[in-house]
């Protein structure tokens, strides 16, 4: 066996099936490809490697081999590898991934140039309507080139996919493998969220007692982001606003903070939340507000009272600003013999699509049990690791 077979699908089976031809051509960047491919079947995908000329210079042939268990085609055959992967009308490969990918073959791709085993796998591959996705990552005067920009945008004209680069300084940078292995999944996943416009309301709120303290609660965020990841996986157009965790939170998810209720509140106010589908609060809300001291408590104090007052409820402020998108939200209980009458309370009350009710045993744990509660009165208990669970809760807006 391979060394590369024994890492298929470790982490995953999103790319189970998935066959992914990386192009990879000569930027520095280069470097990196060998943790992509490594990535990509992990994830369990099979990787075919393709190299331009300018590529063998940066990175040898032999490592891509030893990374994808393929040997690397650098020129192109008899066998017409362009044609099996990208051109087969039946059976082509499931994604064109080139990555790094220069200004010089941008360029190339956008005016149907093919004078490199990847650029002539990008023709085949647009003629064939074979998915493509090109990852920049050059030097910033390059990439800010006005012709290279419209060349970007020809190749946008004809479908081709492109994951935008990390800036820093004055270079247009690779981004992280992960946020390129989890694109990969977008763009040749299920994509049943497609069109989707969903918010994810996650973390805990931290209400200040004095100048130093808060009173907050142990809810780690995992729930929130694995939701976030999971519907960008899934083709939605995803955002978080992101309270008080510790889960961080991936370069791909745009995500607002916030550390308050009347943070909350004023997110909702400041940032229309109409143009929004679906919303799923997941977030660990405070009931009771502190009466903030000013300056320090003072300590050595035998005992303290904290003053607090009942929370602003925010799912009656979010149903009147979005009447008709779907909103899930969450209920935790103690004992799990309340947490059904409970979650059916919460359902009921503010006129939710759906509900999770859970026990305290998922708070700041990899793994939970949760039950699923409809507006049509279907009740499952659904039990696994948090980023599972997420796929089922996203079920329900579907």
């Amino acid at each position: 066996m391979h060394p590369a077979e024994e890492l298929r699908g470790k982490k995953n089976n999103k790319l189970f099936h998935k066959r992914i031809v990386l192009g990879v051509t000569g930027s520095i960047a280069a470097v990196e490809s060998i943790k992509l491919a490594r990535e990509l079947i992990r994830h369990g995908a099979t990787v075919y490697p393709v190299m331009t000329p300018a590529a063998t210079r940066i990175i040898h042939p032999d490592a891509l081999e030893f990374a994808t268990s393929y040997k690397p085609v650098i020129q192109l055959t008899g066998q017409t590898e362009h044609v099996s992967w990208c051109g087969l009308v039946q059976d082509p490969v499931d994604l064109l991934l080139i990555s790094p990918c220069t200004a010089n073959t941008i360029s190339k791709i956008a005016r149907g140039i093919d004078d490199t085993p990847v650029t002539t796998c990008a023709t085949t591959a647009i003629g064939s309507k074979v998915p493509i996705l090109l990852v920049p990552a050059m030097h910033l005067s390059m990439y800010d080139h006005r012709i290279v920009q419209k060349n970007i945008d020809i190749c946008k004209d004809h479908g081709v996919l492109f994951i935008d680069p990390f800036i820093s300084g004055n270079k247009a940078k690779l981004p992280q493998v992960d946020e390129i292995v989890e694109t990969v999944i977008r763009t040749v996943g299920k994509r049943d969220l497609l069109n989707k416009r969903i918010l994810i309301i996650g973390g805990a709120t931290a209400e200040p007692i004095d100048d130093i303290r808060l009173l907050t609660n142990r809810s780690s965020g995992k729930t929130a982001v694995f939701l976030g990841v999971n519907a960008f996986e899934r083709g939605a157009d995803v955002e978080l606003w992101y309270g008080y965790a510790t889960e961080p939170v991936p370069s791909y998810i745009p995500y607002k903070r916030f550390e308050t209720v009347a943070d909350l509140l004023k997110l909702m106010k400041n940032n229309s939340v109409k143009h929004f589908d679906s919303i799923i609060v997941c977030a660990a809300i405070a009931n009771y507000i502190p009466k903030k001291q000013r300056g320090k408590i003072p300590s050595g104090k035998e005992k303290l009272f904290i003053e607090c007052a009942q929370a602003p409820t925010i799912l009656e402020t979010l149903r009147s600003r979005v009447p008709h998108a779907t909103i899930i939200a969450f209920k935790t209980e103690e004992k799990k013999i309340n947490v059904k009458r409970k979650t059916q309370q919460l359902l009921t009350k503010h006129h939710l699509n759906g509900a999770v009710g859970n026990t305290l045993a998922g708070f700041g744990a990899k793994d939970n049990e949760i039950l699923i509660l409809t507006k049509k009165g279907k009740s499952t208990w659904k039990k696994g690791k948090k980023e599972e669970l997420a796929s089922v809760i996203l079920d329900m807006i579907k």
